[in-house]
């Protein structure tokens, strides 16, 4: 890959991965109800999780769509479903006093599992690899799914961290309350695009 095909390709993956998302919504509030600590395997877990499904998809996951498009509109109506139960989770989690929640951070395995019906993340993948490996060899596809790898680490970081400063503001179960209603609308929006 030439110096500024990667460059591209890395402005491409911090801009895409550090912009709202239902990754990034979600990191946001588990920063804010349970702090960066206890996050992390959730971060670890997108960080991961997108860069084998980017190494999936390219190998032959492309394919499939192309020869049976049905299977990626079934894709699409199962990631607005699962996003859905997860706005609600969000939205249900209820403080238990000012300084604990009944929110529980996603797991890694969780987390990577998401990427899977996480409809921006397979936008970003399926342009990555179309766009960003044109000789369309297995070496391409790693390059992208580490350059990816990379520069979600500090996107992953900033939205958890952005989540913990708002500690100090939700002082309240009330507070709680709405900052988590506040968030599982924003993960139900990220899902217009969708429809």
């Amino acid at each position: 890959m030439e110096q500024q095909q990667l460059f591209a390709l890395m402005t491409f993956a911090f801009v895409s991965t550090v912009s709202p998302g239902p990754n990034n919504i979600m990191l946001m509030t588990s920063g804010a109800n349970v702090g960066f600590m206890r996050t992390i395997p959730h971060m670890l877990g997108i960080v991961l999780g997108f860069s084998l499904m980017v190494i999936l998809i390219g190998i032959g996951l492309m394919g499939v769509f192309t020869a049976y498009p049905i299977a990626h509109q079934a894709l699409q109506v199962g990631c607005i479903i699962y996003l859905v139960y997860l706005a609600m989770k969000i939205a249900l989690s209820r403080p238990v006093s000012s300084n604990a929640s009944t929110y529980k951070p996603m797991s890694f395995l969780a987390a990577a599992n998401f990427q899977w019906i996480n409809p921006k993340a397979w936008s970003m993948a399926l342009t990555a690899v179309s766009v960003y490996n044109v000789s369309a060899s297995w070496q391409g596809v790693i390059i992208v799914s580490l350059v990816f790898a990379v520069m979600n680490i500090p996107s992953v970081s900033v939205w958890t961290i952005a989540g913990k400063q708002l500690q100090a503001f939700l002082n309240s179960p009330s507070k709680i309350k709405s900052f988590n209603f506040g968030m599982a609308g924003l993960l139900l929006a990220s899902t217009l695009p969708m429809l």
